[in-house]
């Protein structure tokens, strides 16, 4: 959005909310993330305005710089790869992490901040070149989690192209949440949110339909 700066934040966010209903959804029950990632405090400052608590970031570098502003009624979630030399100054300010897929990062982040709240993440597209453990790998990693972490949920991001690709792997997530009894399922972004909602997300990373385009450094945010 250019020129009135976030003005439309609040419109953009009713038209993700019909999206939302649409699809079949209870707009109050599945949780918009705002991903402002490329984007300045402003972002921020509009997201919480227009309701939205709940702030992702992908890089820590930029949640770090978005936290020194002190903007009230934000909920940080990390949903960028995990960096271990960076946990000590994310940990107090992080209220959920997406992206675990190693046992040793929510080890780390257990000792930085005892009790704090993860979300192992999956890789669903077969050979795919992003983070997330493998499907077969999960009921390993969920075991080797440390008690010094508290396993929320699941997290996963859809393959690119035509939104119906994400279906089986989004139903396949959502189902070993509910086998394990987790309440959180973190799946979907701007282009394939109607799937994710059908299938079960209980949390949606959204960026550009709030913010509309920025740089696109990594895969998941929204």
């Amino acid at each position: 959005m250019t020129g009135a700066l976030y003005d439309g934040v609040p419109a953009a966010l009713a038209g993700v909310r019909s999206r939302i209903a649409a699809a079949g959804g209870d707009p109050v029950r599945v949780r918009i993330v705002a991903v402002t990632k490329g984007h300045g405090p402003d972002a921020v400052r509009a997201a919480v305005a227009a309701g939205l608590g709940d702030v992702g970031e992908n890089y820590a570098q930029e949640l770090l710089a978005k936290a020194t502003q002190h903007i009230a009624g934000v909920r940080w979630h990390f949903i960028g790869a995990v960096q271990r030399n960076k946990v000590a100054a994310l940990g107090p300010l992080v209220d959920l992490w997406h992206g675990i897929d190693r046992p040793d990062e929510a080890r780390r982040i257990g000792q930085v901040r005892p009790g704090s709240a993860v979300l192992v993440q999956v890789a669903l597209a077969p050979g795919a070149v992003r983070a997330g453990c493998r499907p077969d790998e999960l009921a390993d990693l969920v075991a080797a989690l440390p008690p010094t972490v508290e396993l929320r949920g699941l997290m996963a991001v859809g393959p690119a192209g035509d939104p119906e690709g994400s279906r089986a792997g989004f139903r396949w997530l959502a189902g070993e949440a509910r086998k394990r009894g987790l309440p959180e399922v973190s799946m979907g972004m701007s282009s394939d949110l109607e799937v994710a909602v059908q299938e079960g997300a209980t949390l949606l990373r959204v960026g550009t339909s709030l913010f509309g385009t920025r740089p696109d450094r990594g895969p998941r945010g929204g």
